[in-house]
C-alpha cells in the first residue's frame, strides 16, 4: 500500500525548491565524502561567534576518552558580567548524521540563547562515522561533558545547571548522553533539548517510508548514516541504547525534555514515540510536532512562519526550565 506524505507547510515547500540542487534527500555511503567537501562547513569558520562581542570565544582541547586523542571544545562565555552568581551552561552537540560536521554547525541557535539568557555555551567536536564507529561518538561527547562539569566554574558557569542540546544527529546524542550519564552516576544536566533527533537505527516507522525521496534526510539518507556508524549491526538485536536511544527500555530517571519534530520528516513518528514512552516512565517531556515541517526546516528556511514559531518554542521553554 502506498503511503501517501503529509503536505509542507506552503513556505517551506516553496524553500524547499530554491535548495533542491544543492541538497537532496538522499545520500549513500559512497558520497559521503563529497557531502563533506560541499557542505560550506569551510564557510563557518567566517562566523562572528561573539555575536558581535557579546561573548569571548576559545577553543580549547580537552582529554578525551581514556586511550583515545583530546576533543575541542569551542568556548563562549559572556564577556562581561551577566546576573549575579554563576552562568547556566548549554552544552551543545552538533548534527550531521553522524558522519559530517564540527563543532561550529548549529552553533548559531545555542549562542542566540546564551546571549538571550545569559549563558555559556560549550560545544563538542566528536569523531564521524564511517571512519570512526560507534561507541567514538558518543564516548567524545560524554568526556566533553564530563570536562565542561568539572571546569564550568572557571568558565563562569553552574555545573549543577547544564542543558543539554543538540539537532538531528546532535539531538540523538544528546538523548545517549542523557541516558549514559545517568547509567554512569555522572554529571546530572537539568534539561535535554532534543531538536528532530536521530534516534532509531531500525528505520522502519511509517513517517520514514512516507517521506522517501522527499525533503531533507530520508530513508535512505538515514539507512548510511546509521550504517556508516553501527556497520552490520545496524537494525539487528544487539544495538545499544547509548548508540539508538529509542534501543532503551529504561527511560525513568532522565532530565526534562524538549523534543520537536516536522509531519513532513523521517524522524516524526520515532521522535512522538519516545515523548511517549518518556510520560509513560513518568518523566517530563514537551512535545512540538510542526505541521508541514521538513527535517531542520527552522535553518533552511529561518523567515518563514513556521519557523519562527519553532524557535519561539525552543527560547520560552530553555527560558521555564533555567528559572524553576
Amino acid at each position: 500500500m502506498t503511503q501517501v506524505p503529509p503536505p509542507f507547510d506552503p513556505e517551506l515547500a516553496a524553500a524547499l525548491e530554491l535548495i533542491k540542487d544543492v541538497v537532496s534527500p538522499g545520500l549513500t555511503m559512497d558520497e559521503i565524502a563529497d557531502v563533506r567537501q560541499g557542505s560550506g562547513i569551510q564557510m563557518l569558520a567566517d562566523l562572528d561567534l561573539t555575536l558581535d562581542g557579546f561573548f569571548e570565544v576559545e577553543d580549547r582541547q580537552v582529554p578525551g576518552p581514556q586511550g583515545e586523542p583530546d576533543i575541542s571544545l569551542l568556548i563562549c562565555r559572556p564577556a562581561a558580567p551577566v546576573g549575579a552568581g554563576p552562568l547556566p551552561v548549554i552544552y551543545h552537540v552538533h548534527g550531521g548524521g553522524m558522519i559530517i560536521g564540527n563543532n561550529r554547525v548549529g552553533v548559531a541557535w545555542p549562542l542566540a540563547w546564551g546571549k538571550e539568557l545569559g549563558a555559556v555555551v560549550v560545544s563538542v567536536e566528536y569523531r564521524l562515522a564511517p571512519e570512526h564507529p560507534y561507541p567514538a561518538q558518543i564516548d567524545d561527547v560524554y568526556a566533553g561533558l564530563l570536562w565542561t562539569a568539572e571546569h564550568a566554574k572557571e568558565l563562569g558557569g553552574d555545573p549543577e545547571r547544564i542543558v543539554l542540546a543538540g539537532a538531528s544527529a546532535g539531538g540523538g546524542l544528546c538523548a545517549a548522553l542523557a541516558l549514559l550519564t545517568r547509567d554512569r552516576q555522572g554529571p546530572r544536566p537539568i534539561g535535554q533539548m532534543l531538536m528532530c533527533p536521530m534516534l532509531d537505527d531500525r528505520n522502519d516507522t511509517p513517517s520514514s517510508y512516507q517521506m522517501a525521496g522527499l525533503g531533507i534526510w530520508d530513508r535512505t539518507a538515514n539507512e548510511t548514516g546509521w550504517t556508516a556508524l553501527l556497520g552490520e549491526r545496524r537494525a539487528g538485536p544487539d544495538v545499544s541504547p547509548y548508540a539508538a536511544p529509542a534501543r532503551a527500555e529504561d527511560l525513568t530517571g532522565l532530565p526534562p525534555a524538549f523534543l520537536d519534530v516536522g509531519s513532513a520528516e523521517t524522524f516524526r513518528d520515532e521522535v512522538v514515540a519516545y515523548a511517549s514512552r518518556i510520560w509513560q516512565a513518568g518523566g517530563v517531556a514537551e512535545l512540538h510536532v510542526w505541521p508541514g515541517g521538513f527535517h531542520g526546516f527552522d535553518g533552511f528556511a529561518p523567515h518563514a512562519a513556521l519557523s519562527q514559531s519553532a524557535v519561539a518554542a525552543q527560547l520560552n521553554w530553555l527560558r521555564r526550565l533555567l528559572a524553576g
